[in-house]
């Protein structure tokens, strides 16, 4: 696929839904009919998702990773591992804005659910992801929020975490 021509950040684009200037608008949800977590690597919405953080496109990555939280039911250890990646998304998205205080808020709450994860299942690595990695990304995150560039760009990568499902 090809990524948006902008990740979408308040105030400095056009909604990309609502909006009919937006880069998504009228094109429908894209949902996964359902989630088996074990077989992560057919899930295209996860992985787009993971692209589209690892490029600077946070509002874009909730979005998808939202998708594939709905198709789960929204409850139970995969939910919570997809709601941490959607939290981690937003910390990158209050980043842009310029918000901190919503930056620790969100990858606060991101590190808590990957912890909760990790405690409800024996393997250390989750839908191929290091759980560990996950909770010190988001620490450290939390601890010191990145600081976007003084002069934002359509796409800025303003956290230095890459999400790399591993086989």
């Amino acid at each position: 696929r090809e990524f948006p021509p902008y990740s979408y950040v308040t105030g400095r684009f056009p909604h990309p839904v609502r909006d009919p200037d937006g880069h998504s608008h009228n094109e429908p949800p894209l949902v996964p009919p359902s989630v088996d977590p074990k077989r992560w690597q057919t899930l295209r919405e996860y992985l787009w998702g993971c692209d589209l953080f690892n490029h600077g496109y946070y509002w874009e990555a909730h979005e998808a990773w939202e998708g594939v939280w709905h198709a789960c039911g929204r409850r139970g250890v995969t939910a919570d591992f997809l709601k941490g990646l959607i939290k981690l998304a937003a910390a990158g998205v209050k980043c842009r804005e310029q918000r901190p205080d919503g930056v620790r808020r969100h990858a606060a709450r991101a590190a808590a659910l990957f912890e909760q994860v990790g405690r409800q299942v024996a393997d250390r690595n989750y839908m191929g992801m290091s759980l560990a990695d996950l909770i010190e990304t988001a620490r450290t995150i939390q601890g010191d929020p990145p600081t976007p560039p003084a002069e934002p760009s359509a796409v800025d990568v303003v956290l230095s975490a890459q999400l790399l499902p591993k086989q």
